[in-house]
């Protein structure tokens, strides 16, 4: 019995205890991993070619999802009627992937490494960089997974082949995920603006099976923007949060005025939650040091969180009329 006058039980509220994403369990050895989700840190940032910072992403947007550690009761949206993220979906936190500086090879290679071990133990991963070179190694890891569609959204389009001599940094990896057999396509929204990739660079993704939009034509498009996913196909999405206005998204490196807002993204990924077979999320590039308010911490954690909740609903069998 309690001899202070509260109850004796835990209350762990969101500001004690452990930031495991969402508070959710910790998993140390990568060959247990019993969950339905499992969420990744790649903490690199050595593939920026501006502003670094993107290495505290993980740790940011961790410590920000705590604000939603809203137990296994699940969250009730009275706009859908449904509950999200209740008891029957299993999230754990495996930390971060061991991430060597200056070294990218071998950070993307434990990068891999990590979110290979969620796929052999039939998770879904969910990745949270760190820049977005990370998605690379990402990419690797769906090596034997079958064939899948990409779905970016992002302010660039990150379609350099080259540049410099550096073919892994954060403004390739939609091209090394083109080139890939096992990518049938790709589908960038929210690109905009001046941007490092040249017109060719344009010209060679739409010739490798990409469809571009920007931020005003998935605005008049609305969601026929995604009609470029094909129906039926396993899609892979990799979101950059300079995709989101930088008036709610202040904290990246590279921030491009014209984004995307909350919900603009949020109706995305419901849709694509919807008609197609999500297998694989990363979230890259929050850089918290530009950012003192956390607001884009919150913004990155409250996405995820809901675009699981989308997910696991989507996949519950229908129920009897």
């Amino acid at each position: 019995m309690s001899t202070h006058g509260y109850d004796s039980g835990r209350l762990n509220l969101p500001f004690v205890g452990i930031s495991t994403f969402g508070k959710r369990p910790y998993v140390e050895d990568w060959d247990a991993i019993e969950a339905d989700v499992a969420i990744l840190g790649a903490p690199f940032d050595a593939g920026t070619q501006w502003r670094a910072g993107a290495r505290f992403g993980p740790r940011a947007v961790r410590e920000a999802s705590t604000l939603f550690s809203f137990g296994h009761a699940g969250a009730y949206d009275h706009e859908d009627d449904a509950t999200y993220l209740g008891a029957d979906v299993r999230i754990v936190d495996i930390g971060d992937a061991d991430i060597v500086h200056t070294d990218t090879m071998r950070s993307h290679a434990n990068i891999r490494d990590g979110v290979s071990a969620i796929l052999r133990a039939g998770a879904l991963p969910v990745v949270i960089g760190g820049d977005h070179s990370v998605n690379i190694p990402c990419i690797e890891a769906f090596e034997t997974a079958g064939d899948f569609h990409v779905l970016q959204i992002d302010a660039h389009l990150d379609f350099v082949d080259e540049r410099h001599g550096v073919r892994n940094g954060h403004g390739n990896p939609m091209r090394r995920a083109a080139e890939k057999p096992y990518v049938t396509g790709l589908t960038q929204l929210g690109i905009r603006n001046v941007s490092s990739t040249a017109k060719e660079g344009y010209a060679d993704a739409r010739a490798m099976g990409s469809t571009i939009l920007s931020v005003r034509q998935v605005r008049k498009a609305g969601l026929a923007a995604l009609d470029s996913v094909p129906k039926g196909a396993k899609v892979y999405v990799t979101l950059d949060i300079d995709a989101f206005c930088p008036s709610i998204a202040p904290g990246t490196g590279t921030p491009s005025h014209g984004g995307f807002l909350y919900y603009e993204v949020l109706e995305l990924l419901q849709a694509v939650a919807q008609r197609n077979e999500v297998i694989g999320i990363d979230l890259v590039e929050v850089a918290p040091d530009y950012d003192p308010t956390g607001s884009t911490a919150i913004l990155a954690a409250q996405v995820l969180l809901n675009f699981l909740g989308f997910i696991f609903h989507a996949r519950k069998p229908a129920q009897p009329v």
